[in-house]
């Protein structure tokens, strides 16, 4: 197993579990995500689309048959945890460290998913 290979499975291994840990949250402790939610100027309605939205996302990460596919759910993550990232610094609750780490792991997952030739 060559270097390009591991370094692209841990990379979106860490991002999968931050993104299955946030939709978790999303599923299983509603009224929490729901205060989080209002505190960041979001509306409650979004909670259980955005969850399924991550999940659909990173099946089709996961998945190498969906080549265009992949490099949308890619992007829609980038802009996502970005703006997770902003959103938390703004209201300054001092969450931003998770889309931090799957900021990080996203970017390197993508970047060597092109050098391991996944798909």
């Amino acid at each position: 197993m060559n270097a390009n290979k591991i370094i692209y499975y841990v990379a979106t291994g860490i991002f999968t579990l931050v993104i299955l840990f946030s939709a978790g949250m999303y599923f299983f402790n509603h009224e929490y995500i729901k205060s989080a939610f209002t505190s960041l100027g979001y509306p409650t309605y979004l909670i259980y689309p955005y969850a399924t939205a991550k999940l659909i996302g990173l099946f089709a990460i996961w998945n190498p048959k969906f080549h265009i596919i992949k490099e949308w759910a890619y992007s829609a993550f980038f802009f996502a945890v970005t703006l997770a990232f902003f959103a938390h610094i703004m209201v300054g609750d001092g969450e931003q460290m998770a889309a931090v780490i799957a900021w990080v792991a996203l970017v390197v997952s993508y970047i060597f998913s092109k050098k391991y030739k996944y798909y």
